[in-house]
């Protein structure tokens, strides 16, 4: 049967397939709009599946706070050329209202929620994925409940976006902070956020650290009062080149293996245990101030931290939750 141009657009509409496709499915079940809908849908299935082992690197993230509930919602997909279509943002958009009206807790609840024309958003997710022939999903998702949330969609590309929440209103300095939070990507709140168990785990490494740093730095000054220059001798490797291109001699060699052995053996048991226990607890304290949001050195004025910043424009003023989510591996 002859198809009208008026039909092909309805179910273009309904659907937001391709002309062709939709001319193709109102043919094949000679003009009936439920059977040509299922089998745009099908169609998305199949290459959904067909694609399902290909990499989502691209994709759209959107934030929105409405009702005391702000959501970040982030739908991937293969390509920045399908990410940056009007129809793609607007799937993610859909799915973003839907989430916040619902106020979902979890992206399990987002993909079981129905969008305002009646289709259910991982039904949507897979029927876009017919359509652009691009492998999609939905890969995070982070809400805070509650009042003065601000949010912040970076430089507006829809690739990186956060939520602060303040305790009191103060959209200006929380705004701020929501900048803060994407250029910075704080990993913790403040340091009361940081497990007893990850401080724990970077002492071992920070002492760790520290103890070889002392012993490469005793080494270094016992090869050099020896007249061998360190850099020649940090590994075997290092010693076989420099021997070939004449640096250093075979007997250079020999001195500096036994230089390194002796002097690392002493120098390991005699540490001094004050010293190394005021570096860990410096680099400790870096941690914090590098990974808690409240900690860190403010972006727009690097000698206050965000603390302080907070407390210049009213001293009870804090963060009491932020989120953040990125497409870039950062």
């Amino acid at each position: 049967m002859a198809v009208s141009i008026a039909d092909i657009q309805k179910l273009r509409k309904m659907t937001g397939a391709g002309l062709s496709d939709c001319k193709k499915a109102l043919t094949e079940t000679e003009g009936n709009f439920d059977k040509a809908v299922e089998i745009i849908r099908e169609k998305g299935q199949a290459i959904a599946a067909k694609r399902s082992d290909r990499e989502t690197s691209n994709g759209c993230v959107l934030v929105k706070y409405a009702d005391n509930f702000g959501a970040i919602v982030a739908l991937k997909c293969e390509t920045d050329f399908v990410a940056n279509g009007a129809d793609y943002i607007k799937l993610t958009q859909d799915i973003l209202d839907a989430a916040v009206a619902a106020k979902a807790k979890s992206l399990d609840e987002v993909k079981e929620l129905t969008l305002a024309d009646g289709t259910k958003v991982l039904d949507a997710v897979v029927a876009r994925s017919g359509i652009t022939g691009e492998k999609m999903e939905l890969d995070g998702y982070n809400f805070i409940e509650g009042e003065n949330i601000s949010t912040y969609d970076h430089m507006g590309k829809h690739t990186l976006c956060t939520m602060v929440q303040t305790n009191k209103a103060a959209e200006e300095q929380a705004h701020a902070i929501a900048m803060q939070v994407a250029a910075m990507k704080p990993m913790f709140l403040d340091e009361a956020s940081v497990s007893q168990e990850f401080i724990e785990e970077e002492k071992k490494v920070a002492a760790e650290k520290t103890k070889q740093e002392l012993v490469q730095k005793a080494v270094d000054a016992a090869l050099k009062k020896a007249g061998i220059n360190p850099a020649h001798v940090d590994s075997e490797e290092h010693m076989e080149s420099n021997m070939g291109k004449g640096w250093i001699t075979a007997e250079d060699v020999a001195k500096a293996k036994e230089i390194i052995a002796t002097v690392s053996a002493e120098k390991a048991a005699n540490l001094p245990a004050q010293m190394i226990e005021n570096i860990v607890k410096g680099r400790i304290n870096r941690i914090y101030k590098e990974n808690c949001l409240l900690n860190q050195e403010f972006i727009q004025d690097s000698k206050l931290s965000v603390a302080d910043y907070l407390k210049a424009a009213d001293k009870d003023l804090t963060v009491v939750d932020y989120k953040r989510f990125s497409l870039s591996a950062d």
